[in-house]
């Protein structure tokens, strides 16, 4: 008997006791349908997760912010601390360290790290149009940011011009709904010195941003050379010295997969710590793939409840057709071929389950991931729900033919050892 005529009767014969067939196919589509959809969006978020690490700059970047001191104590706990004037200009209004100049240049001097620029922060007042309409500035986004931002219209700022984006949201202050009616347009920036006294800065909107769920382009964001003068600013007013300190500050890596464990040690001898883009975003990426394990597991579940549904189907089929297996022996079909035959038929009903519970996970991911792309979270720029990996697709098909196979092969084994004459006086 061909290959193909084997395939050809056993489908048939998986077809003789169509309710039976369609129950153990609906059993392993389950299992089929849940691995698709899980690995999908498993795939699907972290590709978004992915698309998020651009988002916060560079690939090549790297934040580098004050190590954590163990022996270092919150304001207000613990026993009193000594005071150190040193320390004392390095500490941000809440106890926080922070970076100061001198940690700036210390950064710029290891080797690999190409460019340095601290991060600082700006508390803008107002912005004002060319109509002379003044709105509510909160809070301005970070240069370093602009990077991994979406535009919808116009261009990123230039790094050293007096220029700025605006997000979507901010159109109906330019009485417009087009981002293209914003680009060109000339505003101004108020904010107070430390006399308190009410400063303008002039620049100009180059783009218009979308926003991602990491918070990019959410917010106006100035350029590197705008975002300096607004903090020169805020820092000016009064005839004292005042030492500048940052937050953190973003350290441009040469050749970082080569270098990022040499630099590291080289911050962490100064007090330092540095953190890429993958440090920041592991955490969740592992809280995604542990998620995608637990789902697939019920999933499993659900298969290895089908591979029992084989088992029961095809013993039944055995017991059912003993004369037809006899008859078969009897006229040369040996046991190699009879085992064949029934490892077969489990084939062909983890093939027809495999199809159909992929093919379901594969609609149903994209129709929903479009459905809600499109729909309610369609303010969230570069957003994926679910992506078709065909490899874990691949992978999911031959787990569930491989189960099949091994549910297949404890009946296929009792059919290929029947005693052809026995089996011919069966009732």
């Amino acid at each position: 008997m061909r290959a193909v005529d084997v395939v050809g009767t056993a489908l048939g014969n998986t077809m003789r006791s169509k309710t039976r067939t369609f129950l153990t196919v609906i059993a392993i589509v389950i299992g089929a349908f849940t691995l698709t959809l899980t690995s999908g969006l498993g795939a699907g978020i972290n590709k978004y997760v992915d698309s998020m690490v651009s988002g916060f700059g560079e690939t090549n970047q790297m934040y580098v912010m004050p190590g954590i001191d163990p022996a270092q104590q919150m304001p207000g706990s613990g026993e009193p601390q000594e005071y150190d004037p040193e320390e004392a200009e390095a500490t941000g209004e809440f106890g926080m360290q922070m970076l100061t100049e001198d940690d700036i240049s210390t950064i710029e001097g290891i080797d690999g790290i190409t460019k340095v620029e601290p991060i600082v922060f700006v508390s803008a007042d107002y912005l004002e149009t060319e109509s002379g309409d003044q709105f509510v500035l909160s809070d301005l986004g970070f240069p370093s940011d602009a990077a991994g931002m979406e535009v919808a219209a116009g261009e990123k700022p230039d790094p050293e011009a007096m220029e700025m984006t605006i997000p979507e949201s901010w159109l109906p202050a330019f009485d417009t709904d087009n981002p293209e009616d914003v680009i060109g347009e000339s505003v101004t920036i108020g904010l107070k010195d430390l006399a308190q006294q009410e400063q303008t800065v002039g620049a100009e909107v180059v783009g218009v941003s979308e926003q991602a769920i990491s918070g990019v382009g959410g917010s106006p964001m100035p350029s590197s050379a705008l975002n300096r003068e607004l903090n020169d600013i805020q820092n000016s007013g009064l005839d004292v010295d005042q030492p500048q300190t940052y937050a953190q500050a973003v350290a441009t890596v040469e050749n970082i997969e080569a270098n990022e464990t040499e630099i590291k040690q080289a911050l962490s001898e100064e007090g330092l710590m540095g953190m890429t883009l993958e440090d920041q975003l592991g955490v969740i990426t592992g809280i995604i793939d542990t998620v995608t394990w637990v789902l697939n597991g019920f999933a499993l579940i659900a298969l290895l409840a089908a591979s029992f549904g084989i088992i029961n189907t095809l013993l039944m089929s055995v017991q059912e057709r003993t004369r037809e297996i006899g008859l078969m022996k009897a006229l040369g079909m040996g046991r190699g071929k009879v085992f064949g035959l029934f490892s077969t038929e489990a084939v062909m009903l983890g093939v027809m389950g495999s199809v159909i519970g992929v093919g379901l996970g594969v609609l149903l991911g994209v129709v929903g991931n479009a459905a809600l792309v499109n729909g309610p979270l369609s303010g969230v720029a570069g957003l994926s729900l679910f992506a078709v990996d065909p490899l874990s697709i691949l992978l999911i098909v031959a787990l569930i033919l491989v189960i099949a196979f091994l549910a297949g092969t404890m009946p296929a084994a009792r059919a290929a050892k029947k005693d052809p004459i026995e089996a011919l006086r069966y009732e």
